[in-house]
């Protein structure tokens, strides 16, 4: 196949059909993926649904943003976890934590 001689049209058709066969090439795997789990899991006495229900994992719980960047007040942190950048760069600037308190 001779891409760079081809029309651009024919180009555009070509990408248009590789990514379909790729969508529909990786559809497959899951479905089989899905099914070799489901397999294993019956072959140990389950069902896939009992093994990846909630109901031996806690969904994670949401927390309420603690701060705001003053200069955006859609940014919000928990307080939870590595600090936004507009966190930091307001601590370097004096700031505490208390000033950006929701």
């Amino acid at each position: 196949m001779d891409l760079e001689n081809m029309p651009l049209d024919e180009l555009k058709s070509l990408r248009k059909r590789v990514e379909k066969a790729i969508e529909s090439f990786q559809d497959r795997k899951k479905k089989e993926a899905i099914d070799q789990l489901e397999k294993t899991a019956r072959d140990m006495g389950f069902s896939l649904a009992e093994l990846t229900s909630a109901g031996g994992v806690k969904p994670r719980r949401t927390v309420a943003p603690k701060y705001a960047n003053p200069a955006d007040k859609s940014q919000t942190w928990t307080g939870r976890g590595r600090k936004p950048l507009w966190v930091q760069a307001a601590l370097d600037d004096g700031k505490s934590l208390d000033d950006l308190a929701i």
